[in-house]
């Protein structure tokens, strides 16, 4: 087995093939305990899990390797992968594990772990779980009283739902608004309808039936073609999905139109400026994100900082800079005057309330975002060798770069999730970046394509 084991999200792999196999999760669980936990009674953490079917395996192997290191579990079954953010800090547990692939199709599986304040795990304590994980030997386990509990938390989903509900105003009311809602058949079937049907909308929802197979198939926010359909047949005021984990969100508007993080953020970027509360008048967004942004946020007094892709980066900068408002194109979005991760419904919450306290439709609030033209391109690869020991790739690479040099830029990277390049090419030109992306891709398929 490979001595990495995180990558840009957690641990993420095929279920019951290395790294994510019982066997390997209860090391884990038992490696975390051993490097998270300095205490030595009371101590307790937090478990929850999406809907694939491997998630029950892996949901007992990581409870019986904490309760083997005398720590008390408990579990609080299926709930979005924010909402084990939350309930981590509402017990004042030690840790959070989450078990999710995310977006991934179900036979994906993964770990994400929160600290005791709700935030994700330092890269130190990353390598720090990882070298206790291979280091050789055995360890003595406690016996007799010592050994860990395992309880379940009855009422998970209702917690994380009445603490997702006090982030807007009390006047807050959907009453005889028609919300499209489409739930990826993953972790928040329940939790998401819940509350936007206790605030009073006419809630019309797909892709709520889990099966622990069916997560992300055709639906929710990785699929927006779905959600624009239902929206249109049905004559929302609005569309809402989530990815399997809830930790990401697409809108659409009433015609059925996407909004991605992007948009996203600029809508919500330019509500907070005006009423002083954009801390540093600042949005965290990552290098993926549309110039555009930057261009729309220069001209109303803001500015963008920019991360690596991946939104520990985005919460790692929000920290350090002090700053409460940054996402993903991608659609993980923090707010973090109420939350420490990405949250998929409460970042709806928020939008929601912008379109509630403006009186404008999502259509409108969209047009503020003027983007520039984007091609995205994803290459499925054998392998994530180094792309400058490819010299007619790197030849095109350059050459693409010079076409848009002071114009747009070029990036190329791999997927920390999963086997894939991706290939980000913007400019003032549409057709000419199909072009240069073509040429880009041709040479990364003859030389790395799976």
């Amino acid at each position: 087995m490979s001595q990495k084991l995180f990558g840009t999200d957690g641990i993420r792999g095929i279920a019951n093939s290395e790294p994510i196999t019982a066997g390997s999760a209860l090391r884990l669980a038992q490696a975390a305990g051993r490097v998270l936990i300095k205490e030595e009674n009371g101590v307790a953490v937090v478990v929850g899990r999406d809907t694939r079917a491997s998630g029950e395996m892996l949901e007992s192997a990581i409870a019986a390797g904490l309760a083997s290191n005398g720590i008390h579990v408990l579990l609080a079954g299926v709930v979005p992968t924010p909402a084990v953010a939350y309930l981590t800090t509402r017990y004042c547990a030690s840790f959070g594990m989450m078990i999710s692939a995310s977006h991934n199709p179900f036979q994906d599986n993964g770990l994400k772990f929160f600290g005791a304040t709700g935030y994700k795990l330092s890269d130190e304590s990353e390598r720090a779980i990882e070298s206790e994980f291979f280091r050789p030997g055995t360890y003595e386990l406690p016996t007799g009283k010592s050994v860990g509990r395992i309880r379940r938390i009855k009422e998970a989903t209702e917690e994380y739902a009445v603490f997702a509900a006090t982030t807007v105003p009390k006047d807050f009311s959907l009453s005889g608004v028609k919300v499209v809602v489409d739930m990826a058949n993953g972790a928040a079937y329940q939790t998401t309808p819940m509350v936007l049907a206790a605030l009073g909308a006419d809630v019309d929802l797909h892709s709520s039936a889990p099966d622990g197979f069916n997560i992300n198939v055709d639906c929710g926010s990785t699929n927006p073609a779905a959600l624009s359909r239902h929206v249109q047949e049905s004559g929302g005021a609005f569309g809402l999905a989530h990815d399997g984990d809830a930790d990401r969100l697409l809108f659409c508007d009433e015609h059925g139109f996407a909004l991605d993080g992007d948009e996203l953020l600029a809508i919500a970027a330019l509500d907070l400026l005006p009423r002083n509360q954009l801390q540093k008048n600042t949005v965290v967004a990552t290098v993926m994100s549309n110039f555009g942004l930057d261009e729309v946020l220069q001209r109303h007094g803001g500015k963008v900082f920019r991360t690596e892709v991946g939104d520990r980066f985005v919460m790692d900068a929000l920290v350090q800079q002090r700053l409460n408002l940054g996402g993903e194109q991608s659609g993980h979005m923090v707010f973090r005057d109420f939350t420490t991760t990405g949250d998929g419904l409460i970042a709806a919450l928020q939008i929601i309330a912008i379109m509630l306290r403006t009186g404008k439709p999502l259509s409108e609030l969209r047009r503020v975002l003027k983007k520039f033209p984007q091609v995205l391109r994803n290459v499925t690869v054998r392998e994530k060798a180094p792309f400058e020991q490819f010299d007619h790739l790197t030849e095109r690479l350059r050459e693409a770069e010079s076409r848009l040099y002071g114009k747009g830029r070029v990036m190329l990277r791999y997927s920390g999730t999963e086997p894939k390049a991706r290939l980000l090419l913007e400019g003032p030109d549409a057709d000419e970046l199909h072009k240069l992306a073509d040429a880009i891709v041709e040479e990364l398929v003859k030389n790395i394509g799976a």
